[in-house]
C-alpha cells in the first residue's frame, strides 16, 4: 500500500525566511499580491515589513487586514469581495491560525464563487484557487503545509471542516523571529496544538512512515522547548525549535490525519468561542486517558519522543509518565477549565449531546485508537469539569 504526500511546493525555513518573499514571488511568476492578515499584525508592524520588503523589490501590494479569530462565513466575505473586486495575482496569508485559514477560504471562493458550505467535507477541493504563501507568526497551528481549512458556520455554530489540495499553500516561509513577540497565552495555546497534532497524527488509523517521521521529529522539537518559549519569549533557541516543530506537525496531520482530540474541540471553540489550541489544550490530558489501552505502544513513543521516558522505560510506564506530564504541562501553562475560562456548566452540559454529534460528523474521531460512541464522548466532556 503506497500513501499520497501532499506539501507545498516551496518551503522557505530559518531565520529571517520572510526576507525571501519577493523572491519567491517572482519564482512562481506572480507580481500582484493581496497581503491577507488581522489587525494585530498590522500593530505590531508585521504587515508593513512585508509590504516594505516587497517594494524593495518593485513589488506593490495591499493589506486586507479584517479577518478575525476563529474565521466565520461572514467574517472572510469582505476578503472575498476583495478578491472579486481586484486584480490579484497571489495571496500573501501572514498571521496566526486564523488569518492563514480565512486566507485559504478566501482564494477558493474568490476565484470560484459560491458559499462556504459548498466546499465543506466530504467534498474533496482539488480546485486551485489563488496561490498563497503562507507566512505563520505562531507556533502553531502548521496551517501553513495543510490542505485543510476551518470556517465556522455562525447560523448554527458548525466549524466546517474543508479538506482538498485547493487549500494547501505553494508556499509556506516559515521564519521563528515572527514568534518572539507572542504573549505566554498564545506561545502556550498554540504550542500545546502543534503538540495535539503531532500526538494525533502518531496514533491516528491513517499514519503512515511517512507522517510518522515528521511527528516524531515534531514532537522531539516541542517537547523539551515548549516551556521555555513560554516562560522566556526572548529565548531564540526555543522559538525556533517550537517553528520547526509546528511546522512538521503540520505535515504530519495534513498527511495522517487528526483524531478525537479535535473532533471533540472543534464544537466547543464554535459554541463557546473558545480558541482552537485552548480547547484543544483543554482536552488532550482526558482524551490521551481514553485512549491509550488502544495504542499501548505509540503513546509509549509519543512518551520518549516528548522526553518524559526512556527506551529503558515499559510501555506502561512511558504512558503513566506521559499522562503526569500533560497534566502537569497544562497546569504550569495556566491552561483553564471550562469554568475558569467563564463557560456556564449547565449550558455546557445541556449542550453535550449536539457537540457529541457534531464531533464524529467531523469524521475526526473515526481516526481514533478507539472510536468513540457518542454517550463515550459526553463522557470525556463531563471530565473536563
Amino acid at each position: 500500500m503506497s500513501n499520497q504526500i501532499i506539501l507545498p511546493r516551496i518551503l522557505q525555513v530559518g531565520e529571517n525566511a520572510s526576507l525571501e518573499i519577493p523572491t519567491i514571488l517572482e519564482s512562481l511568476g506572480c507580481i500582484r499580491p493581496l497581503i491577507i492578515t488581522d489587525k494585530m499584525m498590522v500593530e505590531l508592524g508585521y504587515a508593513q515589513q512585508v509590504q516594505s520588503c516587497l517594494q524593495d523589490h518593485q513589488i506593490n501590494s495591499e493589506v486586507f487586514y479584517d479577518t478575525v479569530p476563529e474565521p466565520t462565513v461572514s467574517s472572510i466575505q469582505a476578503g472575498v469581495e476583495t478578491v472579486r473586486n481586484g486584480n490579484y495575482d497571489s495571496i500573501i496569508a501572514l498571521g496566526g491560525g486564523s488569518p492563514i485559514d480565512s486566507a485559504k477560504a478566501i482564494s477558493i471562493l474568490g476565484k470560484f464563487g459560491g458559499v462556504m458550505r459548498d466546499y465543506k467535507f466530504p467534498r474533496i477541493v482539488n480546485e486551485e484557487g489563488l496561490p498563497i504563501i503562507a507566512v505563520p507568526t505562531t507556533a502553531g497551528t502548521g496551517t501553513e503545509v495543510t490542505r485543510f481549512t476551518i470556517i465556522t458556520d455562525e447560523t448554527n455554530d458548525e466549524k466546517m471542516l474543508c479538506v482538498g489540495v485547493g487549500f494547501m499553500p505553494v508556499a509556506a516561509v516559515v521564519d521563528y523571529k515572527l514568534t518572539l513577540s507572542l504573549p505566554a497565552r498564545i506561545t502556550a495555546d498554540t504550542g500545546i496544538d502543534a503538540l495535539t497534532h503531532a500526538m494525533e497524527a502518531y496514533v491516528s488509523k491513517k499514519a503512515n512512515p511517512y507522517s510518522d517521521s515528521q511527528a516524531i521529529a515534531a514532537m522531539k522539537l516541542i517537547g523539551p522547548n515548549l516551556r521555555r518559549a513560554y516562560h522566556d519569549g526572548s529565548d531564540s533557541k526555543a522559538r525556533e525549535a517550537m517553528m520547526l516543530g509546528s511546522t512538521l506537525a503540520g505535515v504530519a496531520f495534513s498527511n495522517a490525519s487528526v483524531a478525537l482530540v479535535h473532533g471533540m474541540s472543534r464544537p466547543i471553540g464554535a459554541a463557546f468561542h473558545v480558541p482552537h489550541g485552548l480547547s484543544n489544550a483543554m482536552l488532550l490530558p482526558a482524551v490521551t486517558d481514553f485512549s491509550i489501552p488502544s495504542a499501548v505502544e505509540r503513546y509509549a513513543d509519543c512518551a520518549r519522543a516528548i522526553g518524559v521516558a526512556t527506551q529503558a522505560d515499559t510501555d506502561e510506564e512511558s504512558n503513566h509518565k506521559l499522562m503526569a506530564e500533560l497534566r502537569a504541562l497544562n497546569e504550569e501553562l495556566k491552561v483553564p477549565t471550562p469554568s475558569h475560562f467563564g463557560i456556564d456548566k449547565q449550558q455546557f452540559f445541556d449542550l453535550m449531546p449536539t457537540m457529541a454529534e457534531q464531533a464524529l460528523a467531523s469524521g475526526s474521531p473515526n481516526n481514533n485508537p478507539i472510536v468513540p460512541t457518542p454517550e463515550q464522548i459526553i463522557y470525556i466532556y463531563k471530565q473536563l469539569w
